[in-house]
């Protein structure tokens, strides 16, 4: 995504009513086991790794990976807001709207919609 795109916010903040915050459960990974099958703490095999330099690479390897598909899942966030607010549909919704289904602020809502916008005009 690079540096155009907005700025981190801490989601949360419930309904417009000032309730309390939403929490989010984070997207299941497919391809962990099932909660009931091992009570272990398993993420990817790191912990049977045991040489240092192999852990940190393989390490290195999952952060980078996370923090591009993160970046990808923004941008597509981005875009689905953009569609969400075009005026254009018949059934447009507010900002405020877009926030409170994502678990934004309403100014990061605004900046994700013109985020997206531009997602949208640069694609081919």
């Amino acid at each position: 995504m690079g540096d155009s795109g907005p700025a981190s916010e801490p989601q949360g903040g419930g309904p417009q009513g000032g309730g309390p915050p939403r929490h989010r459960r984070p997207a299941a990974l497919f391809f962990d086991p099932p909660a009931d099958q091992d009570r272990e703490e398993h993420f990817f095999a790191l912990e049977s790794i045991t040489d240092p330099r192999t852990l940190l690479d393989r390490a290195t390897e999952l952060a980078v990976a996370f923090q591009a598909a993160a970046d990808r899942s923004v941008e597509y966030q981005a875009m689905a807001a953009a569609q969400l607010a075009d005026p254009g549909r018949f059934d447009a919704l507010p900002a405020a709207a877009i926030a409170d289904r994502a678990g934004w602020t309403e100014d990061y809502a605004v900046k994700m919609i013109e985020y997206g916008r531009e997602l949208l005009r640069d694609r081919p």
